[in-house]
């Protein structure tokens, strides 16, 4: 069985969805608004704390200029991750 290097991804953008994807399966996803409002975020958990959250965030920013608000609800999970954002941005 060959490994698969999780930094061996593709960046998707359609509709107002990105996804990060690898050969195997969709690595991470977010929908975003025009405003830059992310309404909905997911990383796969054996790809959490990788970096993939923030390419997302990261993306959306790219993408519309700007980053407004999670959507709620924001899971337990998610409050951390957007305050780890707003602590070292």
């Amino acid at each position: 069985m060959q490994l698969v290097n999780p930094m061996d991804y593709s960046m998707e953008v359609e509709q107002q969805t990105i996804w990060i994807k690898n050969q195997n399966t969709t690595i991470a996803y977010c929908r975003y608004s025009n405003d830059g409002d992310i309404e909905y975020i997911y990383v796969q958990p054996m790809y959490r704390l990788m970096g993939f959250g923030r390419k997302l965030v990261e993306e959306v920013q790219r993408i519309t200029g700007k980053v407004g608000l999670p959507h709620e609800p924001v899971s337990p999970m998610g409050q951390r991750f957007f305050a780890a954002l707003e602590k070292y941005s």
